[in-house]
Order: C-alpha cells, then sequence, then structure tokens
C-alpha cells in the first residue's frame, strides 16, 4: 500500500491533543478524586512548526545571461538566507521585461528579484509584486559576498530574520512604498515549511548619501550585539513603477547618474588634466626658444642714488700753519734693544 502524505495545516490535518503527564503518589492506591488529577496534569503545548502556514509569500531569485562570479555568488547567498526563495534558469538578453510575470506564475511566485547585467560591469536589480506592480529598479553598488567577506558572524539556515529599517523611510512617502515591498520580499512568513523557528539574524536597511545600504547581522544571545555575517551591497534608486516591470512611473531619482555618464565624465576630467599639461609644457618651450634680449641700461640702477646736500665752498687764501712733528717717546728704548741683541 501506498502511504498517504498528509499537508501541515491541510483540510485532512489531524489535530493532535496535548499531552497529559500525571503524577503518582508514593502510596500503593491510586486516588480516585478527579479533583486530586486536575491538579497533578502538566499540559505540554504542541511544537512551534505544527502552527498553519498562512501567508504564502514565495520568491523568484534569477538574472539574465551575462553576469558576472559575484553577482552568481550574490544570487546564491540571498537563496541561503531566504527559505521561501525559489530559482530558475537565466533569461535571454532578447527576451523583454514582461515575460518575467509568465515565469512567475509558471513557479507559483508573487514576488520576484531579477537581475540584469549590461556591459559585463553594470548590475541592475528589479524587485517587483508580480503580476500587478508596483516594481522598482536599483543600480547595484560595492558588492561583497559571504565568501569574500568571511565575517565572524553566523546564523541557523532556514531561521527568520528581524527587518530593521532606517526612520528615514517614514519621511518621503517613495521609502515608505519600498519598505513595504522589501518587508513582503525579505521577511520569511511565519510557519514555513523550509524556516525554523528561530530569530537569530536581522536585516538592516539604512539610507545615506542617497541611496540605501543592506547589511546581514548575527544576533547574540549573551548580551544582544551584532556581528555582521554578510553579503552587503548598496541599492542606488532608479524608478518606481506602477505595474510589474514596466507601467507608469511613479517616481524617478533626480540624483540618479547612469554609469555610462559616470564614466564619461571620469575620461572627460582625466583628458581635460592631459590638455593642461601640454599646454603647460608648449608655453615653456615658446619661452624658451625666443632669444634672449640684452637689456643696455638698468631700470633699478639710480633706486640707491640720492641728492647730496649743498656746501659752501671756503678757500684760504694763506697757507696752513706747519704742524709740529710728533716725537717718539719710546725711540730710545728702541736703540738700546737693537744694540744688545748685536752684542
Amino acid at each position: 500500500m501506498s502511504t498517504l502524505k498528509r499537508k501541515r495545516g491541510g483540510k485532512h490535518a489531524v489535530v493532535k491533543d496535548p499531552k497529559k503527564v500525571k503524577f503518582a503518589d508514593g502510596s500503593d492506591t491510586a486516588p480516585n478524586d478527579t479533583e486530586l488529577e486536575r491538579k497533578n496534569e502538566v499540559t505540554i503545548p504542541a511544537p512551534v512548526s505544527m502552527g498553519k502556514w498562512v501567508n504564502k509569500e514565495r520568491v523568484l531569485i534569477f538574472s539574465s545571461r551575462g553576469i558576472d562570479f559575484r553577482t552568481r555568488h550574490l544570487m546564491q547567498d540571498l537563496r541561503l538566507m531566504m527559505p521561501h526563495a525559489k530559482a530558475d534558469t537565466k533569461m535571454d538578453r532578447k527576451d523583454k521585461l514582461f515575460v518575467i510575470n509568465e515565469v512567475c506564475e509558471i513557479k507559483n511566485c508573487n514576488k520576484c528579484i531579477f537581475f540584469k547585467a549590461k556591459k559585463k560591469q553594470d548590475l541592475y536589480m528589479w524587485i517587483s509584486n508580480s503580476p500587478r506592480g508596483p516594481s522598482a529598479k536599483f543600480l547595484v553598488q560595492n558588492i561583497h559576498t559571504l565568501a569574500e567577506l568571511k565575517m565572524t558572524g553566523n546564523c541557523l539556515k532556514g531561521s527568520r530574520p528581524l527587518l530593521s529599517f532606517d526612520p528615514k523611510f517614514d519621511a518621503e512617502p517613495h521609502y515608505a512604498l519600498l519598505k513595504e515591498l522589501f518587508i513582503q520580499t525579505f521577511s520569511t512568513p511565519r510557519y514555513h515549511p523550509k524556516s525554523q523557528p528561530f530569530v537569530d539574524h536581522v536585516f538592516t536597511f539604512t539610507i545615506a548619501d542617497n541611496r540605501i545600504w543592506f547589511r546581514n547581522y548575527q544576533i547574540i544571545e549573551e548580551d544582544a550585539s551584532l556581528v555582521e555575517i554578510g553579503p552587503r551591497f548598496v541599492l542606488n534608486l532608479i524608478k518606481i513603477f506602477q505595474g510589474s516591470f514596466g507601467g507608469s512611473t511613479l517616481f524617478e531619482n533626480a540624483n540618479f547618474k547612469s554609469p555610462n555618464m559616470h564614466r564619461r565624465e571620469i575620461r572627460l576630467a582625466a583628458a581635460a588634466r592631459v590638455r593642461e599639461k601640454q599646454m603647460v609644457k608648449g608655453l615653456l618651450k615658446t619661452k624658451r626658444s625666443e632669444p634672449r634680449s640684452l637689456v643696455s641700461t638698468d631700470v633699478t640702477a639710480d633706486v640707491f642714488d640720492t641728492p647730496a646736500e649743498r656746501r659752501t665752498v671756503q678757500i684760504e687764501e694763506e697757507p696752513p700753519a706747519p704742524k709740529e712733528p710728533k716725537r717718539n717717546k719710546h725711540k730710545a728704548f728702541k736703540r738700546q734693544r737693537k744694540q744688545m741683541s748685536r752684542r
């Protein structure tokens, strides 16, 4: 006979009564009083996993062709962290984004995280509520996977995370919409068959520099401190659409600058620096090639020339009186020394 599989929380599920443990007294005669039995009975509650799985959120995580190894590892890390996630084969580049809604319907998923690579260096991420919307398009920057970081944090596989959001998410309406989209996408449904009834890590979404920074931390039981696990990445919002992977634009980021424009500005700045150096070299070269002109008169020669004072000229008619010769008092002593030296 084939064994029948019982679904958890289904129609044919058998609800077991809670176990009753009876404590017997040390006497040989069993007590007949029902009140004494009720006092000694201890009820053991049913396990947490026996609850009913109500939230049927399923997230499809896949990508287009042309992604690099780091994006592939990031997708694997997200699937490990989210037990309600599903995988699919890579989508062709020529296919339009509306095809993803059909893939989600086939896979029985109502949320989708789609990675699209361009020029083998730019990575875009779509988070969509399939098939009605809304959806958001991000540019993914500063990707660091679990294998790359090698952090000391660790958590149980399949455990449910806490979601921590920056207070700025409640300040503006487009951030509030993204907050609800992140909650429905990244939170693990309660009583999911592949989830564990533990909460030992937290996903943080922080807004800084007009970008959303994603981090994953372990919660340590002893002192409730946080240790980072990984992965980590930064989301730069581009647009929010009303539909799934299209539709009317609800919000457009005015501060967003495309990677092509950013690289173009870097090239133009480098070219301007090279042109400036060439101009300086040309000026020095022309200055050295000019003939040197000799200055005949020094312009600064008469800077320190001051006019002399006028003095009256006195003419002496009589000759001056002769001066008396000075006699050397020590002259006799010199003669005596000479005579003594001759002897």
